[in-house]
């Protein structure tokens, strides 16, 4: 609910209302109306939230607006970031699951202030100020990454909102508005994750998931899971697609389907070496259904979250397991194409920040874990 009080600020064809919501944060609506011979030709409404930025949107688009033909060509119903959003999950559900936290990310972006402003306002300076608000107390105080991570997802929608939808958003617009906040001095770029599990945390969480084998037989067979995570260096997004049919025995491989890969999202199926224990983790499934993990990827990520905040352990993920698995890779001596061939790496590059870690050897050699593992049943 808003306050009552409204403070007003007049431009030549705009004004600009204060308004101060119950929890204490203001929005700024400008409002331009313009007149001809008495008659309303035009009117148009956006909302931001830093009155700097509102007082700039309305000067430009009293500029705009004053230019022969801009009254009709504005007067274009226009499509909001929201209807590209709502577009864009929909289509892409139709060729490939999206990842939740980028849906959980543009599902937020819509929700948002952001998500009512139309197509053809789309410009750097408004991305900005979407960037500046969100690291502020008011959009939620995140760090320069996670806005930079909404942004890049953000522009995934914009990327293809002009070429397939013919909707007006400039081109230029995300790439300017990344370059304005890197020279303010924001790193918007996240940092590479290093996290890896101590082995007193996989012994936590391995005594966790087998107590629960006991009581709920039929739960996720986490052990394995986690397990074949670290060894095989799979996602668990990838685990959850892997079927019978996709071993080749005499290679010991798997077919990936789907990887995933910055420039491709479909069809990129990779063919990934598996190390002898993820084989034998592989071998131990009951071939009960076509898939050899028949569970859904989310109630693995929401299972492992769980266990973590149960166990006290704090800031692992998942996709650390993958991360560990090649470390130990390159630990056991193994050069970087003998490693992609099991992580599934095209750039070689990027695996390069691993080869420091050389010379420790398998640390999970004679692990304990390991004849349990392959040993239990579901």
């Amino acid at each position: 609910m808003y306050q009552s009080k409204i403070d007003v600020y007049q431009f030549h064809m705009a004004t600009i209302r204060a308004r101060k919501k119950a929890d204490g944060t203001a929005s700024y609506t400008v409002q331009i109306r313009i007149n001809r011979d008495k008659k309303l030709v035009y009117q148009e409404n956006q909302t931001f939230a830093r009155k700097q930025a509102a007082q700039a949107w309305a000067k430009r688009r009293e500029t705009e607006l004053s230019e022969p033909g801009a009254i009709e060509r504005a007067n274009r119903k226009g499509h909001t970031v929201r209807e590209m959003i709502d577009r864009y999950v929909l289509e892409g559900a139709k060729a490939i699951a999206m990842g939740k936290t980028k849906k959980a990310t543009l599902l937020a972006i819509a929700a948002s202030y952001l998500g009512e402003i139309v197509d053809s306002a789309i410009n750097s300076q408004v991305l900005v100020d979407y960037a500046l608000w969100r690291m502020s107390p008011e959009g939620g105080g995140v760090k320069p990454q996670t806005a930079g991570n909404d942004l890049a997802h953000l522009g995934s929608v914009l990327s293809v909102a002009r070429p397939a939808w013919g909707y007006e958003v400039d081109p230029h617009a995300m790439g300017d508005a990344r370059t304005v906040l890197k020279k303010l001095g924001y790193k918007m770029k996240s940092r590479e994750r290093d996290r890896r599990p101590a082995m007193d945390e996989l012994d936590r969480l391995l005594e966790h998931f087998f107590e629960m084998q006991k009581r709920r037989p039929s739960s996720i067979n986490m052990p394995k899971v986690i397990a074949f995570a670290l060894f095989s260096t799979r996602r668990q997004e990838e685990i959850t697609r892997i079927l019978w049919d996709d071993l080749d025995e005499q290679r010991q491989a798997v077919l990936v389907r789907d990887m995933k890969n910055p420039g491709q999202k479909l069809g990129n199926n990779v063919w990934c070496h598996l190390p002898d224990e993820a084989w034998a983790i592989l071998r131990s499934m009951p071939r009960k259904t076509p898939e050899i993990f028949p569970y859904n990827s989310e109630s693995i990520s929401a299972a492992f979250t769980r266990a973590c905040k149960i166990l006290a352990i704090e800031d692992l993920h998942f996709h650390d397991l993958r991360h560990d698995g090649v470390s130990r890779l390159f630990e056991m001596d193994w050069d970087i194409p003998r490693v992609a061939s099991v992580s599934g790496h095209r750039d070689w590059n990027s695996l390069r920040r691993y080869t420091h870690l050389r010379g420790r050897g398998n640390v999970y050699a004679g692990w304990k874990w390991s004849e349990k593992i392959i040993g239990c049943v579901i």
